[in-house]
């Protein structure tokens, strides 16, 4: 894949299911899952991920370098891909092939889950913000994940008011059932990205507090989940990389609060 993160080689990726063996293994007791994996037969579930229009997008000067640098494509494909094996490793949830679809794409509605990362680089085309609205109240789930500090929150929520101007975001904290709903766990994680990470802090941009909000319909069901102050696609995506054995510990935290938002989301 030319530009941006590259695919792991034979070699590396033989290392990485040895990373990934330990990460599991280092899972605390309070950690394990709460509720056994085959009782999920039967659901099915596809990391789609939403091709968006960015603000950096408006007057640009030439094409990018690369398809895969653009804001909407981070983490991508490493993060979907082991995302996708490690659920359907640990659950017996069906799980398609990773896809890519942009809002007014009309399979859309074939895929319940959908996911944006880096949504402070979000800006909706006005013919989109109807069909996510209609996307969400039919029963989808919109995952936001990767953005941090005060600015980029206020940017995202613009956004979402576009989306939703009568709808307020609340907060989930335990004991929301979604700590829970497959593994249990205590409070909600600050995954750092791999360049906090190196640089011995968890927090980016400010944003010092993780944060799991949403935006709730009629029923009461999160039908946007927002995870501000924490990067999850970087905690799955990186798990594949031997050389990095110290960010295992993030790489386990981001598997079970990711796979407890998704099956969350299924059973809901």
């Amino acid at each position: 894949m030319a530009g941006g993160r590259r695919w792991l080689s034979r070699r590396r990726f033989a290392g990485a299911l040895a990373v990934l063996v330990i990460a599991v293994l280092t899972v605390t007791d309070a950690q394990v899952p709460a509720l056994p994996g085959d009782r999920l037969a039967g659901l099915q579930w596809t990391f789609a991920r939403i091709r968006y229009t960015s603000w950096s997008d408006e007057g640009r000067g030439g094409p990018r370098m690369s398809y895969w640098e653009d804001p909407w494509a981070i983490d991508a494909p490493a993060a979907e891909q082991n995302l996708s094996r490690r659920l359907k490793a640990v659950t017996a949830i069906e799980v398609g092939e990773p896809i890519v679809l942009e809002l007014e794409d009309e399979r859309l509605w074939q895929f319940p889950w959908i996911y944006i990362v880096e949504p402070s680089n979000l800006n909706l085309k006005p013919t989109e913000v109807p069909i996510l609205r209609e996307f969400l109240l039919r029963g989808g789930t919109l995952t936001f994940d990767d953005f941090h500090g005060p600015y980029e929150w206020d940017l995202t929520v613009r956004q979402l008011q576009r989306v939703f101007p009568d709808r307020e975001i609340v907060e989930l904290e335990p004991p929301h059932p979604i700590y829970s709903s497959f593994y249990r766990i205590d409070a909600y994680p600050q995954v750092p990205g791999l360049g906090s990470f190196f640089s011995g802090r968890t927090w980016e941009k400010g944003g010092f507090k993780p944060h799991l909000r949403a935006i709730l319909d009629d029923a009461g069901r999160p039908m946007v989940l927002i995870n501000w102050n924490t990067d999850m696609g970087d905690g799955v995506e990186w798990s594949n990389a031997e050389e990095y054995p110290a960010y295992i510990r993030w790489t386990a935290v981001a598997y079970q609060m990711w796979i407890n938002e998704i099956v969350y989301s299924l059973t809901h």
